[in-house]
């Protein structure tokens, strides 16, 4: 009896070539529907699933292979005496070899403008099946889910033949392989249907792809690996040029997108560049270009900038590329490059080069914990730039150029690590305190940060990301010079903080929402 291979995919990548090669090596193929009519076409002789079944594909193709000739041919064990004779019996041929990869589900529901009837043609019944019952008898089946495992189950096949047993440490690979698939299918699948299901839903299945092996974790005696959702983001990272990107580049290359998103898809004359160290920017301005944008931001802490990760919300060009020649820089990462801006880039064979959208994320936010996950919605740029609840709570109001730099203060306070404060002029920051324990102490660096830098604090806006609890934080920025504040309020002590500010003739608006980044 010649060993049979049963062909049914989606993804015909590859799946002529190996046809040819398994009718080479003496198999007979049985197809379905389309990969049929593509091995028909390419000359290869085929047998149709309905001359296995007995039964028409049937229901716009809903039903064709959920068959006991099917399903027996799979699950039977080769060495079992009972499931021989039930072979035998029924006139079930065995099926040696499983190759199917399923409707694009995932792809289908990502398009826009998708129905809902559309998204549920395309949940595949036949083809889980299939990979299942063949995965479970992995022993006797060669199951394939993924077209680039073609070559090595050929050259298997060729090395050490079909004899039940053979190759036992791939044949559970690839069976491992198969159930990993059809668990992020179906995760896929879960979360279309409660996508807008109020509420948490009850159960949360994550699926993630192993993206690339890094070098190692936060630390040298770390291991550590990328892995990457079915959502838009790191998935769809490039690297252009440099070394192997590390587990803490990746850190802040996310981070300095979050720092820039405010500002995407506002033209290219609302360049924004964020310099970012440990997670947190330690520089960060608007510019008419990419280079103008990038040399204010590096302006706010020109020492701390030094082995930063620089992000960009539109192209980088040569110009700017040229002016970030003399700085040592990790990883450089922006939606678009020009040509020439990578070629001077590739003067540094170890500076990374990466090509990734700056827009802001979709999804939720997940926050690791021992033992589990914290889960949270993103918050979105519109509904903190949303300024019908800000309110000016101070005797004297912001002027024009105040009001402006208190927006740009605000939408960039929210990617500095918490307690945050943010001292702003002319749309870029001049000093930044992040992370510090106490919001005076916050106040306090990012004052003595400008001064370090040659920046005068006097006439500078502040933003904090959550309110004051004390006036003691309002009294340090005022003794410096800042002129205007913006902050959540919320305090228990706001008319001291408000009282503060009004004794010291400072503007300042309450926004209604915190920015906590932890």
């Amino acid at each position: 009896m010649k060993a049979r291979a049963l062909l049914s995919v989606s993804d015909k990548r590859g799946i002529v070539e190996l046809a040819r090669e398994l009718v080479a090596l003496g198999w007979e193929i049985v197809s379905t529907g389309g990969t049929a009519e593509a091995l028909r076409q390419a000359g290869i002789p085929v047998i149709p699933i309905e001359q296995v079944t007995g039964f028409p594909e049937m229901m716009d193709g809903r039903v064709k292979t959920l068959h006991p000739k099917v399903h027996g041919g799979l699950l039977a064990r080769r060495a079992h005496p009972g499931d021989r004779a039930a072979l035998a019996e029924h006139g079930i041929t065995p099926i040696d070899l499983v190759v199917v990869n399923l409707y694009p589900f995932r792809e289908t529901v990502a398009k826009p403008g998708v129905t809902f009837e559309q998204a549920i043609e395309q949940i595949d019944i036949g083809g889980p099946s299939m990979l299942r019952s063949a995965a479970k008898n992995h022993q006797d089946v060669f199951v394939v889910v993924d077209p680039d495992d073609y070559s090595r189950v050929v050259a298997a096949l060729k090395g050490e033949g079909l004899t039940p047993g053979t190759s036992p440490g791939l044949r559970r690979e690839l069976a491992a392989k198969v159930f990993a698939h059809t668990a992020a299918y179906d995760a896929a699948i879960h979360g279309y249907l409660t996508k807008d299901t109020p509420g948490w839903p009850e159960r949360i299945t994550l699926a993630l792809q192993r993206r690339q092996e890094l070098r190692y974790g936060e630390n040298p005696h770390q291991a550590g690996a990328l892995y990457a959702t079915a959502e838009p983001g790191i998935r769809d990272l490039e690297q252009l040029s440099g070394k192997e990107l590390s587990f803490n580049n990746l850190l802040d290359l996310d981070a300095g997108l979050l720092a820039v998103a405010p500002w995407s898809s506002r033209g290219a004359d609302r360049a924004a560049c964020a310099i970012i160290k440990h997670t947190t920017p330690c520089g960060i301005a608007l510019g008419r270009s990419a280079r103008e944008a990038y040399e204010r931001a590096l302006a706010t802490d020109r020492t701390s900038a030094f082995g930063s990760v620089i992000a960009f919300n539109v192209a980088v060009d040569r110009a700017a590329a040229e002016a970030m020649r003399e700085l040592f820089v990790e990883v450089v990462v922006a939606p678009a490059f020009a040509d020439d801006a990578i070629a001077v880039f590739r003067e540094k064979k170890n500076l990374r080069v990466v090509r990734l959208p700056a827009g802001e994320a979709g999804g939720w936010d997940w926050k690791r914990m021992r033992g589990g996950f914290l889960a949270q919605q993103r918050s979105h740029i519109e509904q903190v730039m949303d300024e019908t609840g800000w309110k000016v709570v101070t005797r004297r109001p912001p002027g024009d150029v105040e009001w402006r730099d208190l927006r740009f203060a605000w939408g960039a306070v929210g990617a500095v690590k918490s307690n945050a404060i943010l001292l702003v002029r002319d749309e870029a920051a001049i000093g930044i305190g992040a992370g510090q324990t106490s919001r005076v102490d916050a106040s306090f660096l990012a004052i003595h940060k400008a001064r370090q830098q040659g920046h005068d604090p006097k006439g500078a806006v502040l933003a904090s990301d959550a309110f004051f609890p004390f006036a003691d934080g309002v009294e340090e920025a005022a003794r410096a010079g800042v002129r205007a504040i913006i902050q959540p309020g919320g305090s228990v002590k706001d008319a001291e903080v408000v009282a503060a500010a009004d004794e010291a003739d400072l503007a300042m608006v309450f926004t209604g929402i915190r920015q906590f980044r932890h």
